[in-house]
């Protein structure tokens, strides 16, 4: 009897054995696909190369500091020690630093541009500037493989006119032609002869998407899709179906259900990206009715837009705008010069801000670019004449937290606050007037810009030989 059991027993034995061999094996050939091959989309091939200007501890006395965060803090103070903010408030022991006298000026984190094309689409630009920049890659409609930086001409005189205007963090991003623009770059602007020298180290891309008239423009008339709204739409979910198999076959490679990586594909390694998360959208967009339909779509997939730009009817949905966590990035008072623009008004601004919306202003361009603490006044002044309260140290948060949020660096930059990065911007008065200069510029507590003593501050080739530059050196 024990040996007929003993005989019913041994295959049982042996099948858990096998059974435990099979598991083992698979958990081994799944740690042994990770570790043959990384995500293609989750590592940056082409890191940052930045490091600081020289810098000096520094303590920043008197002034009135707008903090970014909501805060206005009078005669206040502002140490800087290894590149970070270590203490604001009144009062402060300098303890060997140098000491700047501000009283009488005004204080705020650096200004953030989150939508340039500095480098890309460049000054001086030419009566064929379209053709001669590298701002939209237009060879198909889908230019989700392309990224701007492989584009950025760091010698462009924009960087140094954005410094001087207090700019110290900018996302350069790809023209809206392509529906699928393109990967963006956050760079310093900073002298460099590459463009690694200038990208934010640890910061995340963003992928440059488009909707509306741009795209089914330049390829409808080609005679080639989209060429319609609804084309676009299509395109995109086709686009990102694609892309859930791809992810998919990643994911059963590293799990071991899969012999073989996926064949890579460069569109798909960056909508890849967007489904997990680790790309950010940035979506070219005017009209009320298309911002609504590609929140539908992302829901569809399950991604976030973190920012409409342009959105000058953002004031129809905020509601939608805020149930998706989706901010705006808007011109003060840009419209008349495509249909899109047919229902902006100068109130988009404040009328998102106050539903509660997340709002800031962007540049879209160079000139602009110089003046973003201008475009935040012009686009409060409308506000206050409606009877919102929009006082400066609420507004400075356009330009600096908010855009910080969006490009997911708020826990670094956008604030003057302790353990930030020392990005100040020192303003010879109140930031919102027209008749104040940015007197010094700190990246990482670097003096990088100083009104006072031009000449230290470096400018790109392109300006050699022009009379101020003579009296620089």
């Amino acid at each position: 009897m024990r040996a007929q059991r003993a005989g019913y027993l041994r295959p049982l034995v042996l099948i858990a054995a096998v059974t435990c061999l099979s598991i083992a094996t698979l958990e081994a050939g799944a740690a042994d696909a990770k570790a043959r091959i990384p995500l293609p989309f989750a590592a940056d091939p082409y890191p940052s190369t930045y490091q600081p200007l020289p810098r000096t501890d520094t303590l920043i006395e008197g002034a009135t500091i707008l903090d970014g965060a909501g805060h206005r803090i009078d005669n206040g103070d502002v140490l800087i020690r290894g590149g970070k903010i270590v203490a604001v408030g009144h009062g402060l022991s300098a303890g060997g630093a140098t000491v700047i006298n501000a009283h009488g000026r005004w204080v705020t984190p650096g200004i953030i541009d989150v939508h340039s094309h500095d480098g890309v689409f460049s000054i001086p630009s030419t009566s064929g500037d379209m053709d001669s920049s590298d701002v939209s890659e237009l060879s198909d409609p889908n230019a989700a493989d392309t990224w701007i930086e492989h584009a950025v001409n760091t010698q462009d005189p924009a960087f140094s006119a954005a410094l001087r205007s207090g700019v110290t963090t900018l996302q350069i991003l790809p023209g809206s032609t392509p529906l699928f623009s393109g990967r963006s770059v956050i760079v310093k602007p900073i002298p460099a002869a590459d463009v690694r020298s200038m990208k934010f180290p640890g910061a995340g891309q963003g992928l440059k998407m488009a909707c509306g008239e741009n795209p089914k423009s330049y390829f409808g008339e080609k005679g080639r899709g989209p060429s319609s709204r609804q084309g676009e739409v299509a395109l995109v979910r086709e686009a990102f179906l694609k892309a859930q198999e791809y992810l998919q076959g990643w994911r059963d490679y590293e799990s071991g259900i899969r012999a073989a990586p996926p064949a890579r594909d460069l569109k798909l390694d960056t909508l890849a990206a967007v489904l997990t998360g680790d790309i950010a959208v940035h979506m070219h967009c005017y009209r009320s009715g298309d911002m609504s339909t590609m929140l539908g779509v992302a829901a569809e997939f399950g991604f976030q837009i973190r920012a409409f730009h342009h959105a000058t009817e953002a004031y129809k949905i905020v509601s939608q705008l805020k149930k998706a966590g989706t901010c705006v990035a808007v011109w003060s008072d840009w419209w008349g010069f495509k249909m899109e623009l047919e229902d902006a008004i100068r109130e988009n601004a404040a009328m998102v801000d106050a539903a509660g919306g997340c709002v800031m202003m962007h540049s879209d361009s160079a000139t602009v670019g110089q003046r973003l603490t201008i475009e935040a006044a012009k686009a409060a002044a409308v506000g206050r004449r409606m009877g919102l309260k929009l006082p400066p140290e609420h507004i400075i948060r356009w330009v600096t937290s908010t855009p910080a949020k969006a490009l997911g660096l708020d826990d670094r930059i956008g604030t003057v606050g302790p353990g930030r990065n020392a990005d100040i911007v020192i303003w010879s008065g109140d930031p919102f007037s027209i008749y104040t200069h940015a007197d010094q510029v700190f990246i990482d507590g670097a003096l990088a810009y100083d009104r006072a003593n031009p000449r230290s501050s470096q400018e790109p080739d392109l300006l050699l030989g022009r009379p101020e530059s003579r009296r620089r050196t």
